[in-house]
């Protein structure tokens, strides 16, 4: 597990990497390990998960930390790539040779709810992220989502859950 302390030192190994290459990247963070970062919303998160960019640079340089470190090989992955929809970012972090930018706390809401599955970590993070945005009903969290994807996209489990934290109308 990667906690607050360790996914900031893997950030600044990869900026240093990246300066001895002469290659500036930029890399948004999202799931898991923005909860945990940025929000402090978690002790830890299994793995990185971003888009980044330039893909190849990066993806080389963090080969090298996880043999360094004992890494999963993809402790830093791009698997989210899939799922992500334009969103509004902000910049986290600026370092000499790595930009690290991450969602706007709605666009995350949106994420998480689309993906969520309730044996994770994915129930406390809507949770957290309802009361960070200070949503009071179910209507603005719908509205939220539907921002960014399809809200008939939306699980079934996880519109019930939804609706049984905030009231229909307020």
């Amino acid at each position: 597990m990667l906690d607050r302390e360790k996914i900031s030192q893997l950030l600044n190994r990869l900026d240093a990497k990246l300066g001895a290459r002469g290659i500036t990247g930029e890399i948004c963070l999202y799931g898991g390990t923005v909860m945990c970062l940025v929000y402090n919303a978690r002790p830890a998160t299994k793995d990185v998960d971003a888009v980044f960019e330039p893909t190849s640079k990066i993806r080389e340089a963090c080969l090298e930390i996880a043999a360094e470190d004992g890494l999963a090989e993809d402790w830093l992955n791009d698997a989210v790539k899939g799922y992500v929809v334009d969103h509004p970012t902000r910049t986290y972090l600026e370092l000499a040779n790595l930009r690290v930018l991450v969602p706007e706390p709605d666009y995350l809401l949106a994420m998480k709810a689309l993906a969520a599955r309730f044996d994770t970590n994915d129930r406390d993070d809507v949770i957290f992220l309802i009361g960070k945005l200070g949503l009071k009903s179910a209507k603005e969290a719908f509205e939220i989502l539907q921002r960014y994807y399809p809200i008939d996209r939306l699980r079934p489990a996880t519109r019930f859950f939804i609706e049984e934290l905030l009231p229909e109308d307020s």
